[in-house]
Order: C-alpha cells, then sequence, then structure tokens
C-alpha cells in the first residue's frame, strides 16, 4: 500500500516539476500580451509654459497646457492584420490633443502604431502612420517590453519621424514601487508643420516663405519592469518656428516650452492598473513556476520516505514467541 502511494507521489511531483519551465518558458510568452481592445486616456500638463499666440504673432507665458494622449486598440484592423502577419498584433489609433489655457485647440497628431502584442516590437504594414504620413517604426513607442532589461531601447519619437537610444540611468523608487528610470535627448531637430493648426497656412505659402519648423525634448519615463508599463512620464519640450519674418515678422517665434508632466489623478490611476496587472504577470514568470517548484520537492520527499518505510527490514519486525507449559506430575 505504501510503495503504490509512493509511485503516486513520484508521479504528481514530476508533473509539478514539468509544470514549473512549462509556465515560465512556454505559457508566459504565449499569455502574457497586450488585449487588441485596450483604451487608455492620459492627461498632461505643462504649468506654467510658453505658447504661440496665433492672432497677435508672439510668443506668451501662459498658466497651463494640456496634453490629452488617448490609445484606442482597433480590434477589426488587428485581426486583419494578424490572418496575413501569422502572429498576435496589436493596432493602437493614438491621439496627441493639444489645448490652451482657454480650452481651445493648439495641436492635434493622429497615429497608427502597430506591434507585436507579446514582444512590442513593429510590425511593418500598410497603415503605420503619424499626423498622416507614412512610417517605418524601430524599437518601441509609448510601452516597454514585459520583463523590462537594464539597458538601452530604441525608442520612436513622432515628431522627427526616427528612432533613437533611450537610455537606462538607472533604478529608483516611485511612490513605493521599485522602478527603471530612463532618459532619451532630442537634438534641435527640423520637423513636419502638423497638419492641424490653430491658423490654416497653405503648404504653398510655407514653402515660398523658407518657414521651418524646429523641435527639441529631454523625455523622460519610470518603468514598472514586470509589465513593461510606464507609471510615469514627463518631456522637455519646445518648439520653434524658424526663417519667420516673411511671415510673422520675427525670425524665430517659440511655439510650444515647457515642462509636460502627468497630471496626479492618472498617475494614480495608472499606478492602480499596473500594480494589478504585476500581478498577473508574476503569477506566470514567478509565483506559479517557484511554488510548483517546491511542491514537486515536497511531493518528491514523501514518496521517497514512504519507499523507506515499504522496505524496512524483515528482522525489525517483532517476533512470535512460543510457551511451553510445565510437565503435570500425576498424583501418587
Amino acid at each position: 500500500m505504501r510503495r503504490r502511494a509512493s509511485l503516486v507521489l513520484l508521479s504528481l511531483a514530476v508533473f509539478c516539476a514539468a509544470m514549473a519551465p512549462t509556465l515560465r518558458w512556454y505559457a508566459f510568452p504565449r499569455l502574457a500580451k497586450i488585449p487588441p481592445n485596450q483604451y487608455q486616456e492620459t492627461v498632461l500638463e505643462a504649468k506654467p509654459a510658453t505658447l504661440l499666440n496665433y492672432s497677435t504673432l508672439k510668443s506668451e507665458q501662459v498658466e497651463k497646457i494640456t496634453i490629452i494622449q488617448t490609445l484606442k486598440g482597433n480590434v477589426e484592423e488587428s485581426r486583419r492584420i494578424e490572418r496575413d502577419a501569422g502572429r498576435d498584433v496589436v493596432v493602437w489609433d493614438a491621439l496627441a490633443y493639444v489645448t490652451g489655457p482657454d480650452g481651445k485647440m493648439v495641436s492635434k497628431v493622429p497615429e497608427r502604431y502597430i506591434f507585436d502584442a507579446h514582444t512590442q516590437d513593429p510590425v511593418h504594414v500598410t497603415g503605420e502612420s503619424v499626423d498622416g504620413d507614412a512610417v517605418r517604426r524601430e524599437g518601441i513607442e509609448f510601452k516597454f517590453p514585459f520583463l523590462t532589461e537594464k539597458r538601452d531601447y530604441q525608442y520612436f519619437d513622432a515628431q522627427t519621424r526616427t528612432s533613437a537610444p533611450i537610455h537606462f540611468v538607472g533604478t529608483r523608487t516611485f511612490r513605493g514601487m521599485e522602478v527603471y528610470y530612463f532618459e532619451q535627448t532630442i537634438p534641435w531637430t527640423q520637423v513636419p508643420m502638423p497638419k492641424t493648426m490653430p491658423v490654416k497656412i497653405p503648404p504653398e505659402v510655407i514653402t515660398e516663405s523658407g518657414l521651418t519648423r524646429w523641435y527639441s525634448t529631454k523625455r523622460m519615463f519610470w518603468i514598472e519592469p514586470v509589465t513593461g508599463a510606464p507609471v510615469n512620464g514627463e518631456e522637455i519640450h519646445k518648439e520653434e518656428l524658424r526663417n519667420a519674418k516673411a511671415l510673422m515678422g520675427r525670425d524665430t517665434l517659440t511655439v510650444f516650452e515647457g515642462h509636460v508632466k502627468m497630471r496626479e489623478d492618472y498617475l494614480r490611476s495608472i499606478g492602480d492598473m499596473v500594480s494589478s496587472n504585476r500581478l498577473m504577470v508574476l503569477m506566470l514568470v514567478s509565483y506559479l513556476p517557484w511554488s510548483f517548484t517546491l511542491l514537486a520537492l515536497l511531493l518528491l520527499s514523501l514518496s521517497l520516505w514512504l519507499e523507506a518505510r515499504s522496505r524496512r527490514p524483515a528482522d525489525d519486525a517483532p517476533v512470535d514467541t512460543v510457551t511451553t507449559a510445565a510437565p503435570v506430575t500425576p498424583p501418587v
């Protein structure tokens, strides 16, 4: 009976030992992915900021500028691309909508970001774009990979339509959470004019006048490394119009300058969401594999103990004793 129980425990130990690496190296890469229907809205503010007043053609300091960043999963496009790509694909229709202190639109830049749901690597298909212009992304954007490493990554900049290294600076503690801190600096670069502006300037007028738009930024991310999600993001952002004298009376005008930070209520909500997603990822990469490993060792120990008990030497068993009755003396 003990030997049968020992074999059962040994079988369970083998099963648990097999499940530990299976969850980590087989299930996790397939189950951990970005859902195709994800919707996320983030509000960022620059307080105070410098903004170009197109009615007076002067740069003015304003109380604040608000940037509403939305990411909306396009499920229909994801399914269409998946049929040809043969892998899980996410399509994000993103929009950066900038408003001034009066709530009026300053600019809006739409994007379509197409990437692998598991690795966050870009998927190059028709439709990948920024502000209606076709692009070919290299590296990541918006989100870092699951199990982010302490190294530099290529990060796509939507203004320049190019990728550049974003550098791992070190480990930080952000609101009680251990995070990886990254920085990227984009030097002054000539960039395209937004297609949507408060004042419509015909493209031929811009071309004839020689007016150009320049941009520079320092981008900062605090990344939760298990999920790869940013729990905080900031930018020191600058934009200028140059060669503007023919149209605006001055050679250089500041269009926008400010330190952009996430609004407090969105910092809290994103922190709660990341903590929840972190637990699910850790279940696959750490908690369950280690639990199965420890359970396998426990079951193996019990199996060996029962096997040893079933093989005890025979001389350890109690010896039966025979009692001999004393002879009866017949009466004389």
